[in-house]
Formats: C-alpha cells, sequence, structure tokens
C-alpha cells in the first residue's frame, strides 16, 4: 500500500468518526431532557455538550473550521472566530432579533467551507476568519433555539457546554490537519476530507431548497 493512500485512508476514518457522533448524541442530549428546556445547570451543560454533534451539518462546520485553521500560520484565530460570533449568534437569539434564511445560511456555509478545504489554493487568514465568524454567527443562532426561554443558570452552562465541545472537536480536527499536512504525501487527505464536508453541505443545502420549493 502507499504511504499516501495510507494516510489518506487514515484521515478519512478519523474525520468519519467525527461525523458519525450524531447517530449516539441524540439519546445524550434529547432523551436526558425528555425534549423539554433545561432546568437547572447540570442539564444546561449536558444539552449543550450535545447540541453541536446531533445535527450532521454542524458537526461538519465545527470539523471543516479545526481542519482549515491547520492549513494556515496562526490558524488558531479562525476556531476562536467561529466560537465568539456562535455565541453572540445564540445571545441574538436569546434576545429575540430575527437572522434571516437561517437553514440556507448554515448548510450554505458548511458546503462553502468545505469547498475551501477542498481547494489546493486557499484565501489568506483573514478571509477564512471572516467567514469564520459569519459562519459561527448562524450556527450559533440555530444552536439558540433549543434554549430559548431558558432560566439564566442553564444558558450560561448551555453556552459552556456547546463552548467546550466545539472547542474540543475544532481541536482534535486541527490536531489530524496538522498531522497530515506533516507528510507531504499524505497532504491529499486533507482536500478529501473537504469533498467529504462538501457532501454533507450540498446534501442539507438540497435538502432545504427542496422543502422551500415542494412544501409538505
Amino acid at each position: 500500500m502507499h504511504r499516501t493512500q495510507f494516510f489518506s485512508g487514515r484521515t478519512l476514518s478519523a474525520i468519519g468518526m467525527l461525523l458519525a457522533l450524531p447517530f449516539a448524541a441524540p439519546a445524550l442530549a434529547h432523551h436526558a431532557m425528555g425534549g423539554q428546556l433545561p432546568a437547572n445547570g447540570f442539564q444546561g451543560f449536558l444539552s449543550g455538550l450535545a447540541h453541536p454533534v446531533i445535527g450532521l451539518d454542524h458537526l461538519a462546520g465545527v470539523i471543516a473550521v479545526g481542519l482549515l485553521a491547520a492549513t494556515q500560520q496562526r490558524g488558531f484565530w479562525l476556531p476562536v472566530a467561529f466560537l465568539a460570533a456562535a455565541l453572540a449568534g445564540t445571545g441574538i437569539h436569546s434576545l429575540g432579533w430575527n437572522l434571516p434564511a437561517l437553514e440556507i445560511a448554515v448548510s450554505g456555509s458548511v458546503l462553502l467551507v468545505g469547498m475551501l478545504l477542498a481547494m489546493e489554493t486557499r484565501p489568506k487568514l483573514g478571509v477564512l476568519i471572516g467567514l469564520g465568524a459569519v459562519m459561527g454567527l448562524f450556527h450559533g443562532y440555530a444552536y439558540g433555539e433549543s434554549i430559548v426561554g431558558a432560566e439564566p443558570a442553564p444558558l450560561f452552562a448551555y453556552l459552556l457546554g456547546f463552548t467546550l465541545v466545539q472547542l474540543l472537536i475544532a481541536l482534535l480536527a486541527w490536531r489530524i490537519g496538522r498531522t497530515v499536512l506533516q507528510r507531504s504525501s499524505a497532504a491529499l487527505g486533507l482536500r478529501f476530507a473537504g469533498f467529504t464536508i462538501c457532501g454533507v453541505g450540498a446534501a442539507f443545502l438540497s435538502s432545504v431548497v427542496l422543502d422551500s420549493l415542494l412544501p409538505v
């Protein structure tokens, strides 16, 4: 087996394991809450830990942010911008403000970052940070849907939980990306991961568009 194939396969396997989290996480998030708002700090923290991984589009977005960060010098600013904007987005939702075209923005952003990751030449860090901030704002707004109306204690615990889990996922993706990039023969694996994330974004975006054109 060629070294390129080996590391590309291992990279895709690692990304696949991360993308498989949504199939285990719903029990953690929703069964523990009984479908209700978190009533205390522990429930809020538990819900926050699970929410970013129960949706494959959200999870793919966080993974892509971490992998893109690995391609840049000082790339840590990209997940920082994403996470800060996600907190702001949840805050905007809790205040009752509206962000238009939410589902299109969320799925479209996943498609876009997947495309950027799949490209051989990528934009400069400043452009990626701006994109990450806009992306985080919409993803954070979507996270806020499950916490609107909660008391302050579970709300802040929820914010802590979803920030922590996204940080850990982004760091893991960053580490995988850096390991791949250190091996020139395996760097193609990172682009393959980008194509995989593109597929996730395209599938969700197609679903949103079809639902709007052909409402049930």
